[in-house]
């Protein structure tokens, strides 16, 4: 398992578009990184202070890490990142899960998580006081085109946005944590719904690819996950992508992700 952070300080050196940050990646302290982005090629720079607002989140690619369970390999990891606000009441967003219940997707992350501090959105009347007052945000994975229909629906996005830069915590898994990216652009799920923009909450503002699979399965015809990630990099020259395998996570924490 791993959880990624590399030291911001000046602006990405590298000439092309990272493609993912792996289990392969190597970081030093000086916040140098090198990575793979394929069998042929690898890049290395600096992380930079592209991000000027960094915000306290943690990103994590997928719910579960092989056979251990739901939520269970990442539980220590969010009770680390929560810290003291983990006694509090954690707002948790539910609204990818489209083949549960919110009220069933709610009591399964309480469940797996062992904190009954954490209450759905759903239950709010006014769901942007309840986000404006949040101390913590959590927001599950699921379909992310349903995810974020729907809080462009309820007008949840600016709020968010803004309560993450007044120093609320944000994690996510899977869909949560693609939506933390620039835009939803590089998720892996069907387009279900269409919302309203594909553009996120940019708390990060690169792309995430979370569930990232590195080559192709034996007997399988269609494209691998780098060379779907390839056409969008061709399409959107400038843009950047981290690709987070499952059993990885990124730390973001003031000027350091």
């Amino acid at each position: 398992l791993y959880l990624i952070k590399c030291n911001i300080k000046e602006n990405i050196m590298s000439k092309k578009p990272i493609i993912g940050i792996s289990s392969s990646v190597i970081v030093d302290d000086s916040g140098n990184f090198s990575l793979n982005i394929d069998h042929t090629e690898s890049v290395s720079g600096t992380c930079g202070n592209t991000m000027e607002k960094m915000k306290n989140a943690l990103l994590i690619s997928a719910s579960s890490y092989q056979d251990t369970g739901y939520l269970r390999h990442c539980k220590n990891w969010v009770k680390d990142f929560l810290g003291e606000s983990g006694k509090e009441e954690i707002l948790f967003i539910p609204y990818a899960g489209v083949r549960r219940s919110n009220d069933e997707y709610e009591q399964k992350v309480i469940d797996r998580l062992k904190n009954k501090n954490i209450k759905s959105i759903h239950h709010y009347e006014d769901k942007i006081s309840a986000i404006k007052n949040a101390n913590s945000i959590a927001v599950g994975g699921g379909n992310t085109f349903m995810l974020l229909y729907t809080l462009y629906k309820l007008n949840l996005i600016e709020p968010i946005k803004e309560a993450v830069a007044n120093g609320a915590k944000y994690f996510g898994w899977s869909a949560g944590a693609n939506i933390a990216g620039k835009t939803m652009m590089t998720t892996n799920d069907m387009p279900i719904i269409m919302p309203k923009s594909f553009d996120s909450l940019n708390i990060f503002p690169y792309q995430i690819n979370p569930h990232f699979i590195s080559g192709k399965l034996a007997g399988h015809n269609g494209e691998s996950r780098e060379e779907r990630l390839e056409e969008f990099l061709i399409a959107n020259p400038k843009e950047t992508i981290y690709a987070l395998p499952e059993g990885t996570a990124l730390l973001i924490a003031g000027s350091e992700a």
